[in-house]
C-alpha cells in the first residue's frame, strides 16, 4: 500500500447542521507515503457540495512543504461558519501526518 489515512479534528462552532450530527469536525486525508501529497480529501460537513469543495481545495498539496499553503488556501476560499473549524482540524491532521513521519522515517 502506498497510502496512508489519517484523520485531523477540531470543535465546531454552535448553530451548524453538522453541529446537530457530530460534535466535532474531520476532515480526512488519504495521503501518498513517499511524497506527502494529498490523493483524497473529505470531511464531516453536513453537504456533500462542501464536502466535495474541501477535497478539491486540498487534492495535491504535498505535506512535505508544511501546512501553511493549505491552510491559507482553506481560509480564503472557504467561507462558511465551519472556516476556523476546518482550519485548525487541518492543523491537527497535520501533526498527526508529523507523528506518522517521525515514527515510519
Amino acid at each position: 500500500m502506498y497510502t496512508v489515512f489519517i484523520a485531523g479534528h477540531a470543535r465546531l462552532p454552535s448553530g451548524m447542521a453538522a453541529k446537530s450530527i457530530y460534535e466535532t469536525l474531520t476532515i480526512t486525508a488519504e495521503i501518498d507515503k513517499k511524497y506527502g501529497v494529498i490523493v483524497a480529501a473529505n470531511c464531516t460537513l453536513a453537504t456533500e457540495h462542501g464536502r466535495q469543495f474541501v477535497h478539491q481545495l486540498l487534492r495535491g498539496h504535498s505535506l512535505q512543504d508544511g501546512i501553511d499553503k493549505p491552510a491559507e488556501t482553506m481560509k480564503n476560499h472557504y467561507l462558511g461558519k465551519a472556516g476556523n473549524a476546518l482550519v485548525s482540524a487541518l492543523h491537527d491532521l497535520y501533526r498527526q501526518y508529523e507523528h506518522y513521519r517521525e515514527g515510519h522515517g
